[in-house]
């Protein structure tokens, strides 16, 4: 659910309110917490899951000292009285052998990557590194005493902590899960998150007299960045610019959904009527943020599920749910409060902006240097695809000249 906060910011446009991006995601990181809904998850199905408690390893990996490599395993200790050489024992140790009897001092046996080291023995050569002449190998080279060898528990000792509460299970975490004995997991249950699209423009195929209609493109790609995250995106549906209509939605989701977004009619006019209905009979917490684009953003709580209220326009709608959306899915679900990857990049573009407001660029990098979209119009859904990534621009930033650095954030740490 979230809080209520005062708005305070004015900086532009005068006359308005208006709220910093980062004041904005501060009170929401302070006021969401968690859905506390957990299962317990087979190991081999949990990927994406987030884990409800710290894990403990039931089983040391590796579970025994082995080998690890091919190669003659034997005593250190032998080498201090053999003359660089040792006698060599019939046969050969493999992976998943078990050596009943001990190798006996001053002898050595030939032993096979992943083979449980014999008791009496804490050394394996490489078999390159050696001579064999008739029972008997000779080392090319010094040998240090535990060479090539794993001992156990080295990786991961049983009943040490294997992942912490909140991590987001990767396949390589499955991989440590299934090898230190693991076969089910507490984890929270994903995120279920309903997309509704709103306005009357809106079609889902095109009929002969829909020329001056306009094709729902945010719901498929909304819906498709919450799946591509790990959780389970909920198509709501397309509903016209009516009140009573989307009341009902709402209502009907907050009986399925952990977090609801909207797109379209998130702006103050008359016919927003998603933000007027969210402020008159839900418990709406902001819409007017100061960036570019998205600043027609509804943050609300509908009968206590948090709902965001996105711009209609495709560019402002997907940035918004990067910015806005991305955070407060991983704090909902358990894994915590997400910020997308970014670093600093020279420019090959100048550009002036106005001071107090955040700005956010399509743009992708070429030969060492960021580049940006031609037209910044929140229409141009072209521009997401040309790009690999945003630029952000700070509000007390006015102009960029070509070769400053300047944050950039590629898709591929967000989507």
């Amino acid at each position: 659910m979230i809080k209520p906060v005062q708005k305070t910011f004015s900086a532009f446009p005068s006359g308005t309110h208006w709220t910093p991006v980062d004041q904005a995601l501060e009170h929401l990181r302070v006021s969401l917490e968690p859905i506390l809904k957990f299962n317990m998850v087979n190991v081999r199905d949990s990927l994406n899951y987030v884990s409800y408690e710290d894990i403990l390893a039931k089983r040391s990996n590796p579970p025994v000292a082995n080998t690890a490599v091919d190669g003659f395993c034997f005593a250190y200790s032998s080498t201090k009285e053999s003359e660089g050489s040792l006698r060599l024992c019939p046969g050969r140790i493999a992976a998943g052998d078990r050596h009943q009897e001990s190798i006996s001092k001053g002898s050595a046996i030939k032993i096979l990557t992943g083979a449980e080291l014999p008791k009496g023995v804490d050394t394996v050569v490489l078999q390159e590194e050696v001579t064999i002449k008739g029972d008997k190998i000779i080392f090319n080279n010094f040998v240090k005493k535990g060479e090539n060898t794993r001992q156990a528990g080295e990786d991961i000792e049983k009943g040490n902590c294997v992942l912490k509460k909140g991590t987001k299970i990767r396949p390589q975490d499955i991989a440590l899960l299934i090898a230190t004995g693991i076969e089910k997991v507490k984890a929270y249950l994903p995120l279920k998150i309903g997309v509704l699209s709103t306005g009357n423009e809106l079609i889902q195929k095109i009929g002969v007299s829909d020329e001056n209609k306009t094709l729902d493109a945010n719901r498929p790609m909304l819906i498709s960045m919450v799946n591509s995250w790990g959780y389970v995106g909920i198509d709501l549906g397309c509903v016209d610019d009516d009140k009573t209509k989307i009341r009902k939605k709402l209502n009907e989701a907050t009986r399925n959904c952990d977090l609801i977004f909207t797109s379209g009619g998130a702006s103050t006019g008359d016919e927003d009527y998603v933000s007027n209905l969210l402020k008159s009979e839900g418990n709406l917490y902001n819409w007017r943020i100061a960036m570019k684009p998205g600043r027609p953003l509804a943050l609300a709580n509908w009968n206590e599920t948090p709902v965001i209220g996105l711009p209609g326009n495709p560019v402002a709608a997907f940035v918004c749910t990067i910015i806005f959306g991305k955070p407060i899915c991983g704090l909902l679900s358990g894994v915590g409060w997400l910020k997308p990857i970014s670093f600093l990049v020279p420019t090959a573009f100048s550009k002036s902006k106005k001071i107090g407001r955040r700005e956010y660029l399509r743009a992708r990098v070429k030969h060492g240097k960021v580049e940006i979209f031609h037209s910044e119009g929140s229409g141009r859904i072209s521009s997401l695809s040309w790009a690999d990534g945003l630029v952000e621009l700070h509000e007390d930033i006015s102009e960029i000249k070509h070769g400053d650095l300047v944050k950039y954030m590629p898709f591929s740490g967000i989507i």
